[in-house]
């Protein structure tokens, strides 16, 4: 699978109470063309990391209504949408309007992250924003069709990107992963928020430090 047809194949999939950030529009926060740009940005970023060696997938549980909703990138959200562009050496347009809205999950991993020089892609299992009925700006965890259709696209984005190490971030994303992949290439985390921000961060630079080390 091309870059292309994984970003078609994602703006394909349509789902009860679920966002697609590649095919939807929010009326309230999004530019005219914010699913276009959404996915503009993710198709440049799949081909620039195909293109060189990725040391570690960083993998979510979903998209969440402060950041990857609006961004279209995986613990990204308005303020950190440049940081994001800079690691890659890529300038992605911002796709929603009004003020800068911040995730604090995306702060958390943010802070991490600029901190490590090596190359790390950002994914969540389940790729989408799901959201309870009638609220699209809430979120909730993904169920067992929505795991399914995830689980899919994490498996053609292994393929395409060939990431040298696995890191789950959380309960739910490292069940998935070591249900899926060789375990030997998996090294789960603590996720960073409700007071695990600390753990987190040091599991993160141990991963880092024996990476190096390689």
């Amino acid at each position: 699978m091309t870059p292309l047809q994984f970003v078609s194949q994602i703006q394909s999939v349509k789902l009860d109470n679920v966002f697609n950030p590649y095919l939807d529009r929010c009326t309230s926060c999004d530019d005219f063309e914010a699913p276009k740009i959404r996915s503009r940005s993710l198709l440049s970023l799949l081909r620039t990391a195909q293109e060189i060696d990725v040391d570690m997938l960083w993998i979510g549980r979903d998209l969440g209504y402060r950041g990857g909703r609006r961004t279209g990138l995986a613990f990204t959200d308005d303020v950190h949408l440049s940081d994001h562009g800079k690691r890659w050496r890529l300038t992605f347009e911002r796709p929603t309007i009004g003020k800068m809205v911040a995730e604090m999950s995306a702060t958390f991993v943010w802070r991490v992250l600029n901190q490590l020089g090596v190359t790390i892609f950002l994914w969540n299992l389940f790729p989408l924003h799901p959201h309870n009925e009638n609220n699209p700006f809430s979120n909730r965890k993904h169920n067992k069709q929505e795991r399914r259709v995830g689980e899919e696209f994490l498996v053609e984005l292994t393929s395409l990107l060939k990431p040298e190490l696995l890191i789950p971030i959380g309960n739910d994303a490292a069940a998935a992963t070591q249900r899926i992949f060789d375990k030997s290439i998996i090294k789960p985390v603590r996720h960073p928020s409700y007071g695990g921000s600390a753990t987190f961060q040091n599991q993160m630079f141990e991963i880092y430090e024996s990476l190096k080390r390689r």
